[in-house]
């Protein structure tokens, strides 16, 4: 095998960004941070929104259950109270 040559950089090595560029990449990740947290907050609301939901569904399931104990259905026009029987049941 033979022997591997030292390639020189000659462009020195800089320390730092320039000004605009570390500006410029600042204003991106501050944007995406942003975006990030929106999303985790919509997410947040979201849950809440889908317990409370849960619990409005429980609730539907108790009336139906109590108006079929009480009236032996729970087919109820949510206008006037009628109760919507069978045509050949009233």
């Amino acid at each position: 095998m033979g022997k591997k040559e030292k390639v020189l950089d000659l462009k020195p090595k800089v320390e730092k960004i320039s000004d605009k560029h570390l500006s410029d990449l600042q204003k991106v990740v501050n944007t995406i941070n942003a975006i990030q947290f929106n999303i985790g907050k919509i997410e947040s609301q979201k849950h809440h929104l889908l317990h409370n939901l849960d619990e409005a569904q429980k609730g539907i399931k108790t009336m139906q259950d109590m108006l079929v104990k009480e009236y032996g259905t729970y087919d109820v026009s949510l206008e006037d109270g009628t109760i919507n029987w069978p045509k050949d049941e009233k």
